[in-house]
């Protein structure tokens, strides 16, 4: 079974993705990193190059691959917004969505140059925007955490809770 991680950049996913992967002894893919790699450039540059259409063939891809194994997965921010990245990631095991406030997304990604999406206008304007266009996506994770004040422990723990109970209850209601 995999662990999905999903939400909006500078909420966590790579940072609680890594530990968590660790606490629960699987592998750890991070979409990004991993579509850097195939690719060769940076998302960035993927997306100065050859668009959004492009890297999204490319995240569907990758997506779909590594939804196969038994691991954290960390996905870009906007991967959930693709049906059939959902449908696959939905399929693999649940899907926890990591929020924050928007002033500590600005915070986190302030010195950040390698988000495409936040380069093209005042960056508050464009996080509120790109937000409210995702807010349904990120509505139909199994669970949704924010983690704009909490410590990572304190945010690993409510998720090893969670999937405890989900476990639990598949026991029960899958057996």
């Amino acid at each position: 079974m995999s662990v999905i991680l999903t939400g909006f950049m500078g909420t966590g996913k790579t940072t609680i993705g890594r530990q968590l992967a660790q606490r629960l002894g699987k592998g750890f893919v991070d979409t990004d990193q991993r579509i850097e790699q195939l690719d060769g450039r940076s998302v960035a540059d993927i997306f100065a190059a050859a668009g959004e259409g492009y890297f999204r063939e490319l995240e569907r891809r990758v997506v779909a691959e590594a939804v196969k194994l038994d691991a954290v997965i960390a996905t870009g921010g906007g991967a959930i917004m693709d049906a059939a990245n959902f449908e696959r990631m939905h399929a693999a095991g649940p899907i926890i969505c990591l929020t924050a406030d928007i002033d500590v997304i600005l915070q986190r990604t302030a010195r950040d140059s390698s988000r495409p999406l936040l380069g093209a206008q005042e960056r508050r304007q464009r996080v509120e925007e790109l937000l409210r266009t995702r807010t349904v996506a990120y509505a139909r994770a199994d669970v949704i955490i924010d983690t704009s004040t909490r410590s990572v422990d304190s945010i690993l723990d409510d998720i090893i809770a969670f999937l405890q109970r989900e476990s639990s209850r598949c026991e029960e209601d899958c057996g």
